[in-house]
């Protein structure tokens, strides 16, 4: 319990910021009719902002010398489209795939950018309202809901997000399995991939169920390894900007609290800097090893 008067204590302000605004209490570690609602909300508006700069970059575009944000948006575009030639072979399926793989980088980039916010500035104004803006400062959306005043604001700490995206790259990858190699040449590849085959009827039975069986643990290890990546950084970044702020506020209660404030302005600004990169990283990475899986997918074993 929080110490009267004070606060909550770092176990109680973590695992509040931990806690997501859902439809529902989570009874178990994998419950699927627990929504969480904020990670929702929040791709999806980031995901409409995204989709309208890059058909605002597309329709300002001309053939003369380009401003500065259209040089921005086609240096990302050149890029995931060297990445994509590099990778998949296929013009036809570029079309498509090259496009997706841009928005997903760009999306994911945003969803990461969410967690330079300062960790308590948008969960304050959900639970109590704008400053300044709300007279009484105590009625927050959350009361205008009827919900608690928990809000998370950065998708991809979400493991269902995460996996939500990756699951999306095993259906693509599926989806161009059968598209390019045809259901029957698929079916084969997937008994006599890796290890081959045999003209001897019982070892070919024993190769095609192991054959099988490697090709359905390489699906589902690809699958989680790829959004567990981008879950890992990302809520590992979202708990280091937590224990920040908890050094400020514990500056601002102690008597020597000037140099703990001195120092949680070099920390935060220190980790911010480099997680910059790191938000920038974690997009890439996960966009090349999309395109890497749906290269794969062209690709006969």
């Amino acid at each position: 319990m929080a110490t009267e008067g004070i606060g909550p204590t770092p176990g109680e302000y973590i695992r509040h910021h931990l806690a997501h605004l859902s439809n529902k209490k989570q009874e178990s570690i994998v419950d699927f009719s627990v929504i969480n609602i904020d990670s929702v909300v929040v791709n999806i508006i980031l995901g409409i902002l995204v989709c309208f700069v890059l058909w605002l970059a597309a329709r300002k575009s001309h053939a003369g010398v380009p401003g500065r944000f259209q040089a921005a948006v086609e240096i990302l575009v050149e890029m995931v489209d060297t990445q994509a030639k590099g990778l998949i072979h296929n013009a036809t399926s570029r079309k498509l795939i090259a496009p997706m793989a841009l928005t997903v980088f760009c999306w994911i980039f945003m969803m990461n950018f969410m967690d330079l916010i300062p960790v308590d500035l948008i969960p304050f104004i959900w639970a109590h309202g704008i400053p300044f803006v709300n007279d009484h400062n105590d009625v927050g959306l959350h009361a205008v809901f009827g919900a608690k005043d928990y809000m998370r604001v950065v998708p991809t700490a979400d493991l269902s997000t995460t996996l939500g995206l990756s699951v999306s790259v095993l259906l693509l990858c599926l989806f161009y399995n059968i598209k390019i190699k045809g259901l029957g040449g698929w079916a084969h590849e997937l008994v006599s991939a890796p290890f081959g085959t045999s003209r001897n009827p019982l070892w070919a039975l024993i190769l095609g169920v192991i054959n099988f069986m490697m090709q359905m643990i390489e699906f589902i290890a690809k699958t989680v390894s790829h959004g567990m990546r981008l879950f890992g950084n990302m809520f590992a970044g979202e708990l280091v900007f937590m224990l920040v702020a908890l050094l400020g506020g514990y500056a601002a209660l102690s008597l020597g609290g000037g140099l703990m404030f001195i120092g949680h302005l070099i920390a935060g600004t220190v980790w911010a800097i480099f997680h910059i990169l790191v938000i920038t990283l974690q997009a890439f990475i996960f966009m090349m090893l999309a395109l890497i899986y749906l290269g794969q997918a062209h690709d006969a074993h």
